[in-house]
């Protein structure tokens, strides 16, 4: 099993910002963390981003501004798995160290509100608005840039997102799987990675608690723990974002999705559907 947990961002020791485009059929899969913090676009492609007890949907335009030690996976969507796709998916992410300005940060007031930043630790965020469009029209400039010039931008990330307000959307809870040990975090990787892969099917806990080699008992708690959430509810939520997916962007019939995404009762999906996103599965559909 890959130690996913311990990710490293590729890096020299004395480098504040790390730019990276990712190119090809899916994003990376497994769940990981690490410590710089992290501002990504999604330039194309379209998935599930799952960090702590958040599980939400992520498309081409979407930005994502993620702390320190925040566990985390971009999952591209079965389809982009596929050998014969002609789907892919890019994004393009800035890296910030902030361990490489420590003391610089400590003792020069014209940084001192980046130790704001600090206590974004263990959590992600969604960036919306005007701040949003600021961000992705710099990355087009900051992917060419170098020296002190990418550092300039990078600053202006950074006081982008100190300013962003409402337009920063937390989606997860802090503490939930902030600094997993790695042990912890490739079980949970573990965990994620069958969830996603047999999430349509009918799972029982007993079958992913022995995956997880836990008693069922001990996987429960570990997994409530980890993620807020009951087994059965993290499944349904994952089953509800397909759902939305698939209403969106098929002529499906709202009980032809039902069955696809693992619901046998049709009122049950509604009822659920309903109670997840505030909507019934036909009004979200005629809104999309």
């Amino acid at each position: 099993m890959a130690k996913i947990i311990s990710f490293q961002v590729p890096k020299s020791q004395k480098e504040f910002v790390r730019y990276q485009e990712d190119r090809g059929r899916y994003f990376y899969d497994k769940l990981h963390q690490h410590p710089q913090l992290q501002l990504t676009v999604i330039v194309e492609g379209r998935g599930q981003f799952l960090s702590g007890d958040y599980v939400g949907r992520f498309s081409a335009g979407d930005v994502f501004f993620l702390g320190a030690n925040v566990p985390h996976v971009f999952r591209s969507d079965p389809e982009y798995f596929e050998e014969t796709t002609s789907l892919n998916s890019a994004g393009n992410t800035v890296f910030f160290d902030f361990a490489a300005l420590e003391r610089a940060i400590e003792e020069l007031d014209e940084l001192f509100s980046l130790q704001k930043f600090h206590e974004y630790a263990g959590l992600c965020f969604q960036v919306s608005g005007l701040t949003q469009e600021r961000i992705l029209e710099l990355m087009e400039e900051f992917g060419e840039s170098e020296g002190l010039h990418r550092f300039q931008l990078a600053i202006q990330f950074l006081n982008f997102l100190e300013k962003a307000g409402d337009d920063l959307k937390q989606l997860n809870h802090a503490g939930v799987m902030q600094g997993l040990s790695e042990k912890d975090g490739s079980r949970m990787n573990q965990v994620m990675q069958y969830l996603l892969a047999h999430r349509f099917e009918k799972i029982s806990l007993e079958e992913t608690a022995a995956g997880a080699n836990l008693s069922k008992e001990a996987f429960c708690r570990f997994f409530k723990m980890r993620t807020r959430k009951t087994f059965t509810q993290y499944l349904v939520q994952l089953r509800i974002n397909e759902a939305q997916k698939l209403l969106q962007e098929t002529d499906l019939g709202i009980s032809e999705i039902a069955y696809r995404v693992g619901f046998e009762n049709l009122s049950y999906f509604n009822r659920t559907f309903k109670n997840l996103t505030g909507l019934t599965p036909r009004d979200f559909k005629q809104l999309a």
